[in-house]
This record gives C-alpha cells, structure tokens and sequence, in this order.
C-alpha cells in the first residue's frame, strides 16, 4: 500500500511517498479500513512544516474517512462496507475531562491516515453522515467538530443569538454553517472582498472586511446596537483577540480554538473581567460530541465547503496551498 512518512527532521521536503506492506488484519476489537480521503487543518501544517516538530518519522493527517474493510472479533458496532470516519482524540469518548496535549492524536502523537488502508481499534471511529462522500466525511474530524463544541456543546447556542466568525477557514465555514442551521444571526469577516461576497452567499448577515476596518470588534458592536455578539469563534489568538472581546457581548461567549497569528501575546484582562465574559480554550471534542455532530449534519442538511482537493502525492502541495491562505472552507485530500 502507499502511505507518505514524514521523516523525523520535519519541514515540508521531508514528507516522503512509500510502497510497503499492507495493514494486518483486525484483532480482537479492531477494524481495518480502506481509507478514501483526508482533510487539512492548521494543525496538520504545524507538524509537517516545522523542523524538528516530531522526535520520530510519522504518517501526518489527523483526518481519515473511508470503507470497513474487515472487522475484528467482538466488534459489533461497524460491519464490512460501513463508511466511518476518524476521531481526533480516539480515547476521549465522552465527558468533560479533554486531553492538555496531541500524545494519542493521530498524525501527531501516533501515525495518521495519510496512507491507504489502516487497522485501528474500533472506538477510533464514528460513522459517516449518511450519503456523504468521503472527502465530505473526512471534514468533520477536526473542523466541523470543533465548530460544533464551540457553538452547542460549551456555547448552548440558541435561535437568535448573534455569532462572529473569523476569516473563511474550515473551522470558521462550519461555524457559519451551523449557527444558521440553528436559526442565528452571523456576522463575518475576512481580509478578502471576494470571500466576504461567498460568505454572504452562505447566509451571513453581515462582513467585515478587517483589513480595511482594523476596529472590527467595534463594528460589530454597532452592526448589534451596541450589545456585541453572543458568541465569538476566535480563530486567530493574540493578534485578534483583543478585538473578539470588545466584538463580544456583556457575559458574552468566546471560543478560543486557533493560534494563526501566533503562540502567545497580551490579554486585555481589565476589559475582559469588566465584560464579565466567558474565554474558552478548546480542542476539538470527544466521540460523543462527534456522534451527536453527525446527527445534526444529517437533521439539518449542511455539506460542508471544500475549496479543492489535491492527491496523496502531492500533499506537499496541498500544505503549501494551504499556507498561501487562499482557500475557501476545507483542502482535501484524495487517498
């Protein structure tokens, strides 16, 4: 079967594409699986693009849909043909308590699905939403996961509450997504025009281009008479989160879930303490959240938005497209 290593001295040269055994059959409790696609997320990029980010070589992508190939004794969950998608944090199977680190996260702590055919234990997979194709499945791993704890899980997001969201990512998509599904109002922003008339295609109520409008906390404040947003998908991390607070309602909700502008910066505390609001830090959820998730995919009819796709061979294409910034929603990636 072919599967891509990155090798342990890490950076995008060292992603490499091999030929080697096939994956063993399933044991007591295991699944074999045919895996179809994968999806790209900002923190796939982090461990395939810094050097020495790995202490050992490692098949990358922490996201992985595909077809039960064999299923192992005991396992009665998932028969062969059944379409199943990965978890991100396959021993978080419900509760409040999440892993603080990526040691049992796929593509990162043990190998991912960057690769053909993989024998897991069985509670390392959800099913698929019912008629989805595989690159739509292999979307909801990470992005829609963590889109939907931020929202309804940690959120309690309600019709009528105002959503912010932040630039026009995977994460950031879903969120739109399904804050309209649930009968939100959202408001958008992006440095792009272009992306901000897609949105508003997607039902956004209003955008924000933050690159004109560098106090875009405070439009949002006037677009929502002075009240601010119910709740913030906070994406970007100290470059942007002094503005998501000011975006943010009194006793508001932010969830932090993204660092692209950086691992570390000032907090506005006064302000925050002032706003008596909610900042929450969260890693996507556990198998439960991502079942209930594929439930609400399937009742409200959202499908997720995948800019392009890119094959196996070319995953170092796919980051570098990735990195340039010019998507729209998920990358995908065809296994």
């Amino acid at each position: 079967m072919k599967q891509i290593m990155l090798q342990a001295e890490g950076g995008l040269d060292a992603l490499r594409l091999e030929d080697v055994a096939t994956a063993p059959d399933p044991g007591p409790g295991q699944v074999r699986i045919r895996v179809h696609a994968s999806s790209l997320n900002f923190h796939d990029y982090l461990v395939a693009s810094i050097p020495g980010f790995l202490s050992t070589p490692r098949i990358p992508m922490s996201d992985g849909a595909g077809v039960v190939e064999a299923v192992g004794e005991g396992v009665s969950e998932f028969a062969v043909g059944d379409s199943v998608v990965s978890h991100f944090f396959p021993g978080w199977i419900d509760g409040p308590d999440g892993p603080s680190n990526f040691s049992t996260t796929p593509g990162d702590g043990v190998d991912g699905y960057a690769r053909e055919l993989v024998t897991v234990p069985a509670f390392w997979v959800t099913r698929s939403p019912a008629g989805w194709s595989h690159e739509e499945a292999a979307t909801i791993t990470t992005a829609g996961v963590t889109a939907w704890r931020a929202l309804v899980v940690n959120g309690g997001l309600r019709a009528g509450d105002t959503v912010a969201v932040l630039g026009t990512g995977g994460v950031s998509i879903y969120a739109l997504q399904l804050a309209k599904a649930m009968g939100a109002r959202v408001i958008a922003t992006s440095s792009s025009d272009e992306k901000l008339e897609r949105v508003k295609e997607l039902g956004a109520d209003a955008v924000i281009n933050y690159r004109s409008n560098e106090n875009w906390g405070a439009e949002i404040r006037r677009l929502t008479d002075g009240r601010g947003a119910d709740h913030v998908v906070e994406v970007g991390g100290p470059a942007t989160l002094a503005q998501s607070i000011t975006a943010a309602r009194d006793n508001g909700h932010i969830a932090l879930i993204g660092v692209l502008t950086g691992m570390g910066g000032e907090v506005p505390t006064a302000q925050l303490m002032a706003q008596q609001q909610r900042l929450q830090g969260l890693i996507v959820g556990s198998r439960r959240h991502q079942e209930d998730f594929v439930v609400a995919l399937e009742a409200t009819g959202i499908r997720p938005v995948i800019d392009r796709s890119f094959p196996l061979d070319d995953l170092r294409g796919a980051f570098e497209f990735q990195a340039s910034g010019g998507h729209f929603g998920k990358i995908g990636l065809t296994i």
